[in-house]
């Protein structure tokens, strides 16, 4: 692996699991942080032991990057993967894409237009780190396999506990034009993306999204209710809400010709033939981070690596990311959000 050199843009609560999935990898070296707050830069130095620099320009002239990770607020996302990219550097960068369709727009089309040139590098991954676990995977594989059957419709839901006090924590969370929206954008996004990866891309979307118990704090949503419509005519019913008083486990079912597929805390294949049911378990990993970040962080950020001289973009690349921010935005204007 050529690439050792990764710095860390935005020094903030998900900078954590990329740090430690860094110091994971052999043969990758942290070589600095950027922040634009003087407090923030002055701690992520004493913690991590690196140079902390005001802006993505500094950060590259002064210690060279081979990549960096986005780590900042939604609406913080794009410019400096751009500023990272005019300057050869690769970027993972953190879910969602952007805080609005037409700032993702913007790096969709810059990577498109590389694309038509023969470039390949740099490279753009986005953090949708839950396709690496393993009931993802393996409900991926079944499905390319055939072995389920014909897929007749799904289920998802993704019911969470906040507090006030996160949104007054950071206000950014609550804000309709740097955070994008709510639950759907910060919470939910990550089963949205499995569902349209799964299920197909999404053509339709009816539903409703509403503030219940955050609207002192925030203007965005805590629950949202909807259905998709995929390509191929199925549909997924889809619940989320922030409301529960403790967080359950996501769910996302599919019910297929051969088998009934739940996948909760892992995955389970119920059988129709009688056969009984096959549970494949979930990774546990310790981590300095939240739980319902899940444990794939670093098996992305390690593919990423991995695959950095590969002629061919990184397989979660800004086009694919744009769809689940497309769903939730559809999401917001039919409901008049």
């Amino acid at each position: 692996m050529a690439v050792s050199r990764a710095a860390i843009v935005g020094w903030g609560d998900v900078a954590i699991i990329h740090h430690e999935a860094i110091v994971c990898i052999e043969g990758v070296d942290l070589v600095g942080v950027v922040d634009t707050d003087a407090e923030r830069r002055e701690a992520a130095t004493a913690a991590l032991g690196v140079p902390a620099f005001a802006s993505v320009a500094e950060l590259v002239d002064a210690v060279a990057p081979d990549v960096v990770h986005i780590t900042t607020p939604h609406h913080q996302h794009i410019t400096p993967t751009l500023e990272a990219l005019e300057r050869g550097v690769h970027v993972i960068q953190e879910k969602p894409l952007a805080a609005s369709i037409e700032d993702g727009q913007r790096l969709v089309d810059v990577m498109a237009r590389r694309e038509a040139q023969g470039l390949t590098s740099p490279k753009v991954g986005i953090c949708f780190q839950n396709r690496y676990n393993v009931s993802s995977q393996e409900l991926r594989r079944l499905l390319d396999s055939g072995e389920l059957g014909a897929v007749h419709g799904a289920y998802a839901s993704v019911v969470w506990t906040r507090t006030a006090d996160y949104y007054k924590a950071k206000p950014w969370r609550g804000s309709r034009e740097e955070s994008g929206g709510g639950l759907l954008i910060n919470q939910a996004i990550h089963t949205l993306d499995l569902v349209q990866w799964f299920m197909g891309d999404v053509v339709d979307v009816a539903g409703h999204v509403a503030t219940h118990r955050f609207g002192d704090v925030s203007e965005v949503e805590d629950t949202a209710e909807m259905l998709l419509t995929h390509a191929s005519g199925l549909k997924t019913a889809f619940y989320a809400t922030l409301t529960a008083p403790q967080h359950r486990p996501v769910e996302l079912e599919l019910d297929c010709d051969n088998a009934y597929v739940s996948l909760r805390n892992g995955l389970s294949v119920t059988w129709k033939d009688g056969r009984g049911t096959d549970r494949y378990e979930e990774r546990q990993a310790p981590s300095g981070g939240r739980s319902y970040w899940g444990v794939s962080h670093e098996l992305l950020v390690r593919d990423f690596y991995a695959k950095v001289d590969d002629p061919e973009p990184f397989w979660i690349s800004p086009a694919e990311a744009m769809k689940s921010l497309q769903i939730l935005k559809a999401t917001y204007q039919v409901s008049g959000f």
